[in-house]
């Protein structure tokens, strides 16, 4: 018998056959005539299999190659295809308009294969994950199931997070795409280097500069990103999918992390199928966007999942919601989410830098800072597109800075479980009408380490409205976190966190027109506060 290293590492139920024949670089021919290339990989198994199919405009070679080809061993043919104008496909690829065309068409390709028995199942993370979302809706009973893996059916909403621009997760993505066409070897350098080029992209004023810093020419999507900031605008409804969410009638299963870029608007399908009367699956554990935990456990849920739906030996769980509880370190299943047996705890943020349970007088001066943009406050760790830079982090360079006010409770007497979404409520008075508030929950450990928890920020634009103080509501990641007995609970409160979100200018100049950056002082006035959802004993 052949040796089994992929699926042994990802923890895949043994193979049911060892070879595996790959055709490579199969025309499909869509409606506008492009020419999309697909890999085919077949099982050496007499028998009827399901098929699945991926979606990708990353290229068809390792690491993907390897994962196709051990899911064809556990019997399933695997199809694997380049989108429009990424590989050596046709067209031109044009992120997201042409997913759900180009994904239907794909479709009634297999529908004249030989080897398609008719049962369907779509499979991918990110990207990947989006335009199973394209083609759900109409796919009909041929698709058995489906796996979305940190990703979600529309990308507008999180292009605007908060009201900003995801800078970092635009302009990097951005070039990633850019490199996969690019030389080799230039782009090796450039990645052992550290990605000078990127950073001088994600440092440039004017953000509408920063494409032509990063690789060399304008690109066309990002340009346009820059200016669609509406993601209820008919640019981003024409390319976004949760609209056909409700006719969505295939088993999903949803694979997210607590520090995912796209996690609040994967809860937000998952709302949206709960609400249609669907019963999706929902998995959350402890990654990032990029995280080597996720890709192995998102492979071995996933098999499982597609074989429990297509025949095989395995069984769903009992309950549809499964989370990694951080702290714990440990998981906890439910039968929905958010808990629906949680109750909101309110923590009071108090002058000198105290998180208290009781609020002062509205109105009472708390503490103050200024964001300077020539200056922006970083992001350190938290939801980021690339591994390395994302996730826990020790914060306390951050908070030394003196535009980040913090706030920390006594330590705890016992532990607190935080599971469910969390938000804050800011009273903030400005200098000007423009300016964003950031809140981060963090957890203060014996050594006084600063470890984030969770984040969010809210982008506040109110030229008419009169002087005084403001209410800004920040929604932040939801999460599942245990703050252990004696350890403290810590708010950070500050203007930004640059390049994840794009630096506030404080001029209200649109996207990537930030030709003056002004510095705007915001005083923080009680009672400020933050909610955390603390499931009832």
């Amino acid at each position: 018998m052949r040796l089994d290293p992929v699926g042994r590492l990802l923890k895949l139920p043994p193979p049911l056959a060892n070879r595996v024949h790959v055709t490579r670089a199969i025309p499909v021919r869509v409606r506008d005539g492009a020419i999309l290339r697909a890999d085919h990989y077949a099982p050496a198994l007499d028998a009827r299999l399901p098929t699945v199919l991926v979606r990708t405009p990353y290229g068809r070679g390792a690491p993907v190659s390897l994962l196709c080809r051990a899911v064809a061993q556990r019997g399933f043919h695997v199809l694997i295809q380049s989108c429009r104008g990424t590989g050596d496909s046709g067209g031109t690829f044009e992120p997201l308009l042409q997913e759900r065309e180009d994904g239907l068409d794909t479709l009634d390709w297999l529908r004249r294969q030989p080897w398609y028995d008719g049962r369907l199942l779509t499979y991918g993370p990110s990207y990947v994950g989006f335009v199973q979302w394209a083609l759900a809706a109409e796919a009909g009973d041929e698709l058995k199931a489906m796996a979305t893996i940190v990703t979600a059916s529309d990308f507008g909403p999180p292009t605007y997070a908060g009201g900003a621009f995801s800078l970092d997760t635009v302009l990097t993505w951005s070039a990633l795409l850019e490199a996969q066409r690019g030389p080799r070897l230039e782009n090796a350098v450039e990645l052992l280097r550290g990605q000078p080029r990127l950073q001088r992209g994600l440092a440039r004023v004017p953000m509408a500069e920063a494409d032509r810093i990063t690789t060399g020419a304008e690109i066309e999507f990002f340009q346009r990103w820059l200016a669609e900031a509406d993601p209820a605008a008919p640019y981003w409804t024409e390319r976004g999918h949760t609209h056909r969410l409700p006719h969505v009638t295939a088993p999903v299963l949803m694979i997210g992390g607590w520090y995912d870029i796209f996690l609040p608007w994967q809860l937000s399908d998952y709302a949206a199928l709960r609400k249609a009367g669907n019963q999706p699956y929902l998995t959350i554990g402890p990654w990032h966007h990029g995280s080597a935990g996720l890709f192995q456990h998102s492979a071995a849920e996933s098999v499982a999942w597609f074989r429990a739906h297509t025949g095989g030996p395995e069984r769903v769980r009992e309950r549809p919601v499964r989370v990694h509880v951080g702290g714990a370190d440990g998981w906890l299943e439910m039968a929905d989410w958010p808990p629906p047996d949680s109750s909101p705890q309110r923590w009071y943020l108090s002058s000198g830098g105290r998180l208290d349970r009781s609020p002062g007088a509205d109105g009472e001066h708390v503490d103050a800072f200024t964001y300077d943009p020539k200056d922006p406050t970083p992001a350190v760790g938290g939801p980021r597109l690339v591994g390395k830079i994302s996730g826990r982090r020790d914060n306390r360079p951050l908070e030394s800075r003196p535009d980040v006010l913090t706030f920390t409770s006594p330590p705890l007497a016992e532990p607190l479980d935080v599971i469910g979404p969390v938000a804050a409520d800011v009273v903030v008075k400005a200098t000007a009408p423009y300016f964003d508030v950031f809140v981060r929950l963090c957890e203060v450990d014996e050594q006084g380490r600063s470890w984030n928890v969770c984040d969010g920020l809210a982008r506040v634009s109110e030229p008419d409205r009169p002087e005084g103080p403001v209410e800004v509501r920040v929604e932040l990641w939801p999460t599942a976190h245990r703050f252990a007995a004696g350890r403290r609970i810590r708010v950070q409160v500050s203007g930004g966190a640059h390049p994840r979100f794009s630096r506030n200018p404080g001029t209200g100049a649109p996207l990537g027109h930030e030709l003056e950056l002004r510095a705007v002082r915001q005083e923080l006035l009680a009672p400020s506060s933050i909610t955390l959802p603390v499931p009832e004993a």
